[in-house]
């Protein structure tokens, strides 16, 4: 099942024109070039899933990495809301966030739940009684009680850490997010319980997403458009419903074969 589409403003969020990164390996004369991406081009529009799936290596994080800023392309063109995607990650603070494979490395171990969904809004503003109200709203919103707030990282499972996660990355209603692999750690139970989660509030919200993941099982349930990455190019891209289909590409079809469960 597919996650009904968005119906705002059709402009894409975030576009990929043409970029290419690379990263130096080796020292002396055993030192190389080795291509991250090479002259990817994609758009995501609002309410929209891009899942991008690929082996180990094939260039999906760096790819979620320039998508936020984190990573500078060397060539090519990046736009988010219609405007080159400025260097400041300040500039735009709540605007992209991301929710990571490992929460328990993303959160502060000595934080409380609370402070931790905070910490998005509070690059701009101050811990106001209003702050804190959405904070809490929020939490709820993922399904986890208001008593939850207090505590901290060891007292949770996985699948509560990863929608405290997910309350993080929303809190400051994003136009955009980046999902690295947020599912693969989780068991299958608790990996559908998130996915109906970012379903329900991608309806809700309305922002664009990209899903990073192996799973292709996963991809399919949230994704409306899927890209396959290989050796860092895009060799497939196509609408969620035609790729599981008759996926096009001979490594598309090798995939299917590798990856799926």
């Amino acid at each position: 099942m597919n996650a009904a589409r968005h119906s705002v403003d059709d402009s894409p969020v975030l576009t990929f024109g043409d970029v290419s990164v690379s990263f130096s390996s080796g020292i002396g004369s055993g030192r190389r070039e080795v291509t991250a991406m090479s002259h990817v081009s994609f758009s995501v529009s609002p309410g929209e899933t891009l899942g991008l799936v690929g082996e180990s290596g094939s260039g999906k994080s760096t790819t979620g990495a320039v998508a936020l800023g984190l990573q500078r392309q060397d060539s090519g063109i990046v736009t988010f809301r219609g405007k080159p995607l400025a260097r400041s990650l300040r500039s735009r603070a709540g605007q992209m966030q991301a929710v990571l494979q490992h929460p328990r490395w993303a959160l502060d171990p000595r934080a409380t739940v609370l402070s931790s969904v905070l910490e998005p809004i509070l690059v701009h503003e101050r811990r106001t009684p209003t702050a804190v109200q959405r904070g809490l709203e929020m939490l709820s919103r993922v399904g986890l009680p208001e008593s939850f707030a207090t505590r901290r990282p060891h007292q949770l499972s996985g699948g509560q850490l990863q929608r405290v996660s997910v309350a993080r990355a929303l809190v400051t209603h994003p136009s955009f997010i980046v999902f690295d692999e947020a599912v693969s750690a989780l068991d299958v139970s608790v990996q559908a319980q998130i996915l109906n989660l970012v379903q329900e509030l991608q309806s809700e919200h309305g922002f664009a997403a990209l899903f990073i993941s192996h799973d292709l099982a996963a991809v399919r349930y949230v994704s409306h458009q899927v890209a396959v990455m290989r050796a860092g190019e895009i060799v497939e891209c196509a609408p969620s419903a035609i790729f599981y289909e008759t996926p096009n590409h001979p490594y598309s079809r090798q995939l299917f074969q590798e990856l799926s469960p």
